[in-house]
């Protein structure tokens, strides 16, 4: 039960600062009143209601699965080669498959018999929202881990570590300094955008920014020479580049432009559910299993890059 100290007529109770204010307020109305008992009744209520509040806060997402056994898993179906959905199959890609082999760890960690797997399809503009909704547990898709994002979600140890870059047309400028008067699409409201505007400015290039609302999408506008060049992180290109109706004659820039740092995104302020998850993920670094499921997801069309290889040697923390 919530503590409650009394001082001149007036009571606090521990719990939540609205909670506080409430019942501050309340039991200041009753105490102006001769109705002492009714107020001490009204209040025990009260605080019976804050305790309630407070555990059902405390339960997590851990407790949650060892009672229903059902990990949601957010995906995209528009972002490959790591979260993307071909048809009515089920969805794939690299973080998926990374999602996947949590759930498998976290069915140990929990000394489950199984542990089941929901797919809760997101877009890029309300993935987050199914996190804080309480829709998904866990949002398997290429998310950029950043300070203001973990203002609304929490985020696990890093999955994989990219950049962004042009894909462009061969016959077109080759640069995005030699983008000026041309235009340029990119994933809209993603932290990608706000790169490319931020490097434009920086640069004093006067190009047009074109906000796509899918790859598929901005792809389509690249063939159509709608665009000069579409700017997305390298990974996702080199998968955009074998889905052209014509890939000879588009290309990618040589240069890296941003670094982009992928995580899962998780609730926030459910520590046991990330430590949890960075155990998951930890052991897959350290045992090796990464490679296996890095091969399985890319068929051979990449290699692990230097950086992500380094990336899987630090982030493998020991237990």
């Amino acid at each position: 039960m919530a503590a409650v100290a009394r001082d001149n007529g007036w009571a606090v109770v521990a719990g939540s600062d609205r909670q506080d204010r409430r019942l501050f307020i309340l039991w200041g109305k009753l105490m102006t009143s001769n109705r002492s008992f009714a107020a001490l009744a009204m209040l025990g209520l009260l605080i019976a209601g804050a305790g309630a509040a407070a555990s059902d806060a405390a339960a997590g997402t851990l407790d949650r699965l060892r009672q229903d056994k059902t990990l949601r898993i957010a995906y995209r179906q528009d972002a490959p080669p790591f979260s993307f959905q071909t048809g009515s199959a089920e969805p794939e890609g690299y973080i998926v498959d990374i999602c996947r082999a949590v759930g498998k760890s976290l069915t140990q960690q929990l000394a489950l018999p199984s542990l089941n797997i929901v797919y809760v399809p997101v877009t890029v503009a309300d993935r987050f929202e199914a996190i804080q909704q309480g829709k998904a547990d866990l949002l398997c898709e290429a998310t950029t881990a950043t300070l203001s994002r973990r203002e609304k979600v929490d985020f696990s140890l890093a999955t994989f570590v990219d950049g962004a870059s042009l894909l462009i047309r061969i016959d077109g400028p080759q640069s995005l300094q030699a983008m000026a008067g041309r235009k340029i699409g990119v994933l809209g409201d993603t932290t990608t955008e706000e790169a490319l505007r931020n490097s434009l400015k920086e640069g004093d290039i006067a190009a047009d920014v074109v906000p796509a609302k899918t790859h598929s999408e901005g792809l389509a506008m690249l063939d159509a020479n709608d665009i000069s060049a579409y700017f997305a992180d390298r990974a996702i290109l080199q998968s955009l580049l074998k889905e052209s109706k014509d890939p000879k004659k588009l290309m990618l820039a040589d240069n890296y432009l941003t670094v982009e740092p992928y995580a899962l995104a998780l609730p926030h302020g459910d520590e046991d559910f990330r430590l949890a998850v960075d155990r998951a993920l930890s052991h897959l670094y350290r045992d090796g299993e990464i490679t296996k499921i890095f091969a399985a997801s890319f068929k051979g069309q990449m290699e692990p890059s230097g950086i992500l290889k380094t990336l899987y040697l630090i982030t493998g923390l020991p237990d």
